[in-house]
C-alpha cells in the first residue's frame, strides 16, 4: 500500500536536519527485520525521538508505527498528521483499544514503536519500563528490538525552550539485537532484560557522544551522574509527587 504522507514526512524532516546541521551518528539499523512485525522499544528524552527512531528503520526500508498518547491525534495539525502515518493513538484511562490496535498492526507484519518509560525522562537516566511491549512482543510472536537515542534532549524537551537553530547539535542513535520475546518467559523478567539492554545502548550513545558541554550554562543536558546539572531520578520524583 502507498504511504502518500508517511514519506513525505520523512522527506521534510530530513531536509529539516540538513538545514539544522544535524550530525546523525546511526549504528545497529542492521538489527532491524527488513520484513515481518517488531517492537521497536525506545528510551524517552526529548520530543522528537520518535523521528529519528524512525530513521533508524529507513536502511532497512522500513516504516515504524509509534503508539502515541490521544491528545496529540486531536490536535489539529498533528492529528491528521499520525493518522495518515496509521500511528497508534493511546488513551491512558483506556488502554485496552491501543493494545489491540498495537497486536493487529504486529500480527499484520509492522514494526510498532514503544516508548515504555510512558514520559520523557528529565533525569536523562532510563526510568522503569512498564511492560507491555514485553507482553504485545510474546503475544504477537514477535521480537523485541532496543534502541537508545542521545542528543535529541538538546533539541527539545520538557522544562526547555526549543533549539532548532543551524547549531551543528549530534544527535547519536544506537540498536541493539533482536530480543527473542518467548511465551514461556515471565513478561515482567522480560521487560528487565529489554530494559537493560536499552541502558548499555544508552551508555554506548553517551560515549560516542562527540561533544560535551561547553560551559556552566551548557549543563543541563547532561546526566547528574555524569557530571551535569540535569536532575537526579530522585529529584525528578520528590518534583513529581509535590
Amino acid at each position: 500500500m502507498a504511504e502518500l504522507v508517511y514519506r513525505p514526512v520523512i522527506g521534510l524532516a530530513q531536509t529539516l536536519f540538513k538545514a539544522w546541521d544535524l550530525k546523525i551518528d546511526l549504528k545497529g539499523s542492521e538489527n532491524i527485520p527488513r520484513s515481518g512485525g517488531a517492537v521497536l522499544v525506545s528510551n524517552h528524552i526529548g520530543y522528537l525521538d520518535f523521528i529519528f527512531d524512525g530513521l533508524a528503520a529507513l536502511p532497512q526500508k522500513r516504516l515504524v508505527r509509534f503508539m502515541a498518547k490521544e491528545s496529540v491525534f486531536r490536535h489539529k495539525v498533528s492529528g491528521p498528521l499520525m493518522r495518515s502515518m496509521k500511528h497508534i493513538p493511546v488513551d491512558r484511562k483506556n488502554g485496552e483499544a491501543a493494545y489491540a490496535h498495537a497486536l493487529d498492526a504486529l500480527r499484520s507484519g509492522e514494526i510498532v514503536g514503544v516508548f515504555p518509560e510512558a514520559t520523557i525522562s528529565q533525569s536523562f537516566t532510563l526510568k522503569s519500563f512498564k511492560s507491555g511491549a514485553a507482553r504485545m512482543a510474546q503475544e504477537a510472536g514477535v521480537p523485541l528490538i532496543p534502541i537508545a537515542v542521545w542528543g535529541t534532549q538538546r533539541l527539545w524537551t520538557k522544562g526547555h525552550p526549543r533549539n532548532f537553530k543551524r547549531s551543528h547539535i549530534p544527535v547519536t542513535i544506537r540498536v541493539g539485537e533482536a530480543i527473542e520475546a518467548s511465551r514461556d518467559k515471565y513478561a515482567g523478567a522480560l521487560t528487565r532484560q529489554v530494559r537493560e539492554r536499552v541502558n548499555e545502548l544508552l551508555e554506548a550513545a553517551q560515549r560516542a557522544y562527540p561533544v560535551r558541554p561547553k560551559g556552566p550554562d551548557d549543563t543541563w543536558w547532561m546526566p547528574a551522574h555524569l557530571g551535569g546539572t540535569a536532575p537526579t531520578p530522585e529529584e525528578v520524583r520528590e518534583t513529581e509527587a509535590s
